[in-house]
């Protein structure tokens, strides 16, 4: 345990964070698994909906350093390939 000021305020810094990017990334599982069932469900409307949703979330958890902007991107990336080819 911290016995100095600053380090015990990081501490509690560091569980803020912590806690926040575990919600941000729990949140982003939920939207890409919406999006792989209404893939599988040939839902191509609600897909659409989805990745558009999706795309949004990532680059926002990009943004605030949740992931990196290279991982965000790639999972953009894929995910507007499955919906491509569920499309054709």
């Amino acid at each position: 345990m911290a016995n100095i000021k600053s380090a015990k305020k990081r501490i509690r810094v560091i569980d803020k964070k912590t806690a926040r990017n575990k919600r941000v990334r729990n949140h982003l599982k939920a939207i890409l698994k919406a999006f792989d069932a209404a893939i599988a469900a040939g839902d191509l409307d609600a897909a659409k909906t989805q990745l558009a949703l999706a795309e949004k979330k990532l680059m926002q958890a990009a943004a605030k350093g949740t992931i990196h902007k290279n991982a965000a991107s790639r999972k953009v990336s894929r995910l507007t390939k499955r919906f491509n080819q569920a499309k054709a």
